[in-house]
């Protein structure tokens, strides 16, 4: 239970992102103009993954002075594309056909994740030098 209350307290904006990627992965579609967009399913998923560990990251710094890789590699990458995977497995499974489960979307995922380490990385270098 003090974990839960670690994690609530240190990172509250994560928690509140990773709870939306949650219901907004589940929830129904609605049609909309930018559904002729193509691959807007990708750039959605993308810029999601890639707002959760860039938060991830920079609560992170923000609290913890020697910023170290290894807890952003595993936290904000790798803690993130598990949850995409799993995710999608469980849309693939789990919604009845409402929702698909697409290796795109995991890759989408990944790759958001992975642009946000890389600026993780950087912003804790820089943050070092200073």
């Amino acid at each position: 239970m003090r974990l839960y209350r670690h994690i609530l307290t240190r990172f509250p904006f994560s928690c509140i992102i990773i709870a939306g990627i949650w219901v907004l992965c589940f929830m129904d579609i609605p049609e909309t103009p930018l559904s002729e967009v193509r691959f807007i399913d990708k750039w959605t998923h993308s810029v999601m993954y890639l707002v959760l560990s860039l938060t991830i990251s920079l609560e992170y710094l923000y609290r913890v002075k020697p910023a170290g890789s290894r807890f952003l590699a595993v936290w904000a990458w790798f803690m993130p594309v598990v949850m995409g995977g799993l995710i999608e497995i469980l849309q693939a499974s789990c919604t009845g056909g409402r929702r698909s489960g697409e290796w795109l979307d995991f890759l989408a995922d990944a790759a958001g994740s992975t642009i946000a380490l890389a600026i993780g990385i950087l912003l804790a270098r820089c943050r070092a030098r200073s």
